[in-house]
């Protein structure tokens, strides 16, 4: 029986889809079992097109993220930065503060920072701190703080330096419907780019889930601080008080 939840998934990206390629099947997960979901998207990507012009792919891409937002049932927020200029400021930084204590997340997912992209960089750090602003009564914004239970970092072919597979997610069951969300952007179906996104995301999900033993997985890093345990005894030896 799948568990219900209340939980809700807040998942930040640099450009239109990095949400839904590193994180769709995490968010398809969590919402069909109840939580409900908000995906940010710092910029549209634009400057990617190799023939179109950038507001001409803004507007597709506007569109592509729309109705991949319908297919994760989650609600899409588009900010108006520019592709391959996301400022790390903290005008910046409280933007995202207000809408994480807007949207309120038990959990926030957005790029490592071992990127070869400064955008995704950016979002890192504009991210973390963030979170911490968001916790912190002291900062006064219009809505009352915040404190974010869990950070990750899924799994993006850009974003591989020192990152490592610290979780692995069955993602099986909605690996069909992960696909779907790819396949409605132009740039992981082919012609955008010469980046084979949907080979090497569907054969990534069969590698993860060999390494884990499900049939698909998608795998997420978490914050060092996170790697701490705090135990009476040593698991299966003596019963946790």
């Amino acid at each position: 029986m799948m568990q219900q939840s209340t939980g809700h998934l807040l998942v930040i990206g640099a450009h239109a889809g990095d949400v839904e390629n590193m994180a769709g099947a995490i968010v398809l997960k969590h919402t069909r079992a109840g939580c409900t979901a908000t995906v940010v998207h710092m910029t549209l990507g634009e400057a990617g097109h190799p023939t179109l012009r950038a507001e001409e792919y803004a507007a597709q891409r506007r569109r592509e993220v729309e109705a991949s937002g319908r297919l994760m049932d989650a609600k899409v927020i588009c900010l108006p930065y520019r592709d391959g200029l996301v400022p790390l400021t903290e005008e910046v930084k409280l933007q995202i503060c207000d809408i994480i204590r807007e949207e309120r997340p038990s959990a926030v997912l957005t790029h490592w920072k071992g990127s070869m992209h400064k955008d995704h960089i950016c979002t890192h750090e504009i991210v973390r701190d963030a979170i911490f602003y968001a916790a912190l009564p002291a900062i006064e914004r219009a809505l009352p703080a915040h404190q974010v239970r869990h950070l990750y970092y899924p799994e993006n072919w850009e974003d591989m330096d020192g990152w490592r597979a610290d979780l692995f997610l069955d993602a099986s069951d909605v690996w069909d419907g992960y696909l779907a969300v790819l396949r409605s952007h132009a740039l992981m179906r082919g012609g955008v780019s010469s980046f084979r996104y949907l080979d090497y995301y569907d054969a990534l999900g069969t590698v993860r889930g060999c390494l884990s033993g499900f049939r698909k997985a998608v795998a997420l890093m978490t914050p060092s601080g996170s790697w701490v345990q705090r135990i009476a005894y040593l698991p299966s030896l003596v019963p946790q008080p």
